[in-house]
């Protein structure tokens, strides 16, 4: 068993996927400082000065003074200013794989090979059906 682990373990696809792993999270914790240091302050600039991770509504109808005080208190709450945030996030995301995934296709793409050579009676044939076209 400990041998069929290591076989397992040794195989390349495991590797890569660890390493795919682990540089997704790195990519992500990146996207994450993007989304939230450089994308969403201009947004609220705009929005009017609204910090997005302290847009809430709290659904026991009590006033809070931000989305930390309302959990502290165990007030139970909708934080969709953290969701729309996820949200960016995501698009953020699947924007930047779609601009990877398009150029490793670009680098990657092989020429179709050549048709097939057809077999020696279809060439026969073809060279019957020439012969009788001239005639």
């Amino acid at each position: 068993m400990w041998k069929e682990f290591r076989e397992f373990i040794a195989r390349g696809n495991v590797v890569d996927l660890a390493v795919g792993l682990i540089m997704g999270a790195a990519f992500g914790a990146i996207v994450n400082s993007l989304v939230n240091d450089i994308v969403m302050p201009p947004i609220g600039l705009i929005l009017g000065g609204a910090n997005f991770a302290d847009l809430f509504i709290p659904l026991d109808g009590k006033q809070y003074a931000s989305l930390a005080a309302a959990q502290e208190a165990g007030a139970p709450v909708i934080a969709w200013g953290q969701f729309l945030q996820t949200i960016i996030n995501f698009l953020v995301i699947a924007v930047a794989v779609f601009f990877l995934v398009r150029a490793v296709n670009k680098i990657y793409k092989q020429p179709a090979p050549p048709p097939a050579e057809p077999p020696a009676d279809v060439k026969l044939l073809t060279e019957i059906r020439d012969l009788l076209k001239k005639q």
